[in-house]
């Protein structure tokens, strides 16, 4: 019996875990440029750090040791890994700085320099004991973690729409990698709240070679669509000029027969194009491509001033788009392509019989005005979580069932103390604060 409720309950929580919509996998070749840029962070942090004086006295020996400086800071033996349940380890060996002080020393008797040497290399070292730990924690454990809090969770993507990067576990880590999973998904901001079911495939990665690979499902690209659908963003309206002027022609004479039956008095009057998107346009992944189904209608009209407007026409338009994704600094864009494009009459197939003729024209004007305008707008793209200064290079796109994947390398397009100092909490001015832990805890 208890077998049973063991596993009941591993099924229902398996039920009602959450699937990512994006994952990431950061691999050891990345962690050779991260240590990079973070020892040299580390460097530039130990050469300010302010060493007080030493004075004092010892029997008949007086010393004043100040101004102390650090000129040469050398991390010769480090190394970067992954390590389970611990995620990321640092280990630095055999570092060695050069030192810069003034002294006054006073003694009342001769050949003491083996002593004085001792002494003062043991002081000295009590001393940058005392200043080194803390700030070798505080560089950790407060300024690269202000670093971590440039990396976007939830945040705008324009006046409509915004997207939730929130982290699902903690992230996995193996020997060879660090893997994380995020909800990735997109919500329309003036409904917070709202979230599509995410029942698409999990995205999966299985690749190392590169330095980061990203994943999405068609779940990521759902509910951004549905989002933009819900804000009434998926809706276009051409009016008297904005027609082209060769489809205005051509629907006129079309229509004449329908202007004349029902207000021959408009005839001249300007002509409206109505494009409004159905329902959520989908996205299909496959190893093929990547495919946008939209289902539309279309309505024509005519707008004469001071009167309602005279509906000549409606129909349904089913389009398919493919889609281009490409992975540029931090962005993640789309470009899309018509590939087919069909119009039918929802009243009867004579009716769409009769609107065969509009097919191409109509074709024509989405390439060339609808469009452009669309991959205008796709084309600023959509942030990928990753902290500031870092972007991705050399990007390579895989599809797969279900979802795709990019692989790429890192590039440290600011340095980490450009970015740190930019986000400094007002707080960290004082490495001894009480956030760090004492000197000699840390030095242990």
């Amino acid at each position: 019996m208890a077998l049973f409720g063991a596993l009941f309950l591993a099924l229902l929580a398996g039920a009602q875990a959450e699937l990512p919509g994006c994952k990431i996998r950061i691999t050891s070749k990345a962690l050779e440029l991260v240590k990079q840029e973070g020892l040299r962070f580390l460097e530039q942090e130990l050469e300010t750090i302010t060493i007080p004086d030493l004075r004092g006295k010892e029997g008949y020996f007086y010393y004043n040791i100040s101004e102390v400086k650090v000129t040469e800071l050398q991390l010769t033996s480090s190394e970067l890994h992954f390590q389970p349940e611990q995620e990321l380890m640092l280990q630095i060996s055999n570092a060695s700085l050069g030192l810069r002080f003034r002294r006054q020393l006073l003694y009342w008797f001769l050949k003491v320099y083996e002593f004085l040497s001792t002494f003062i290399t043991s002081g000295m070292r009590f001393l940058l004991n005392q200043q080194i730990c803390p700030v070798l924690y505080h560089a950790g454990m407060v300024l690269l973690n202000s670093l971590l809090d440039t990396v976007p969770v939830r945040s705008n993507v324009d006046e409509l729409v915004g997207i939730d990067y929130s982290l699902l576990k903690d992230p996995a880590a193996s020997a060879s990698n660090l893997d994380m999973d995020f909800r990735g998904a997109f919500f329309p901001l003036a409904e917070g709240n709202w979230s599509l079911p995410n029942r698409a495939v999990e995205p999966q990665l299985w690749e190392e070679e590169r330095m980061v690979y990203v994943a999405f499902s068609e779940f990521f690209f759902d509910s951004a669509m549905e989002s933009y659908f819900r804000a009434g963003a998926l809706k276009l309206s051409l009016v008297g000029d904005k027609v082209p002027h060769d489809l205005d022609m051509l629907l006129r004479a079309t229509y004449f027969g329908s202007i004349v039956l029902l207000s021959p008095a408009v005839i001249d009057s300007p002509l409206k194009l109505e494009l409004r998107v159905l329902a959520p346009p989908r996205c299909t992944i496959k190893p093929s491509g990547t495919t946008v189904s939209v289902t539309a209608s279309v309505t024509i009209a005519l707008v004469p001033s001071d009167q309602p407007e005279v509906q000549l026409s409606s129909m349904i338009m089913d389009t398919r788009l493919s889609a281009k994704v490409a992975l540029r600094g931090k962005a993640l864009r789309v470009q899309l392509d018509l590939r087919r494009f069909r119009i039918y009459s929802n009243q009867s197939a004579l009716e769409s019989l009769a609107l065969i003729p509009l097919q191409t024209p109509l074709k024509t004007m989405l390439q060339i005005g609808v469009m452009p305008m669309l991959n205008e707008r796709m084309w600023r793209g959509v942030q990928i979580p990753l902290p500031e200064g870092i972007n991705f290079v050399r990007e390579v796109v895989t599809n797969h069932a279900g979802f795709l994947t990019i692989g790429a390398d890192l590039h440290f397009a600011k340095g980490l103390r450009e970015v740190i100092e930019k986000n400094r909490p007002a707080s960290t001015s004082d490495t001894s604060a009480s956030s760090a832990p004492p000197p000699a805890t840390t030095a242990a």
